[in-house]
């Protein structure tokens, strides 16, 4: 029963900073732009390399 009343708090700790660590992600602008990277690795961009003379 001890256990118990020990475990209680620290699950709601850990799930109040799990919360607290998306909101800020959420609020920082973490999830803006979901397609972004997925469309950036399949299109090559031509400007990296010099053009050839």
């Amino acid at each position: 029963m001890t256990n118990l009343l020990m475990l209680i708090p620290v699950a709601l700790l850990l799930g109040g900073i799990g919360l607290a660590a998306f909101l800020w992600a959420l609020k920082s602008g973490q999830f803006d732009d979901l397609d972004g990277a997925a469309h950036r690795i399949l299109f090559e961009d031509d400007d990296d390399h010099p053009p050839k003379a």
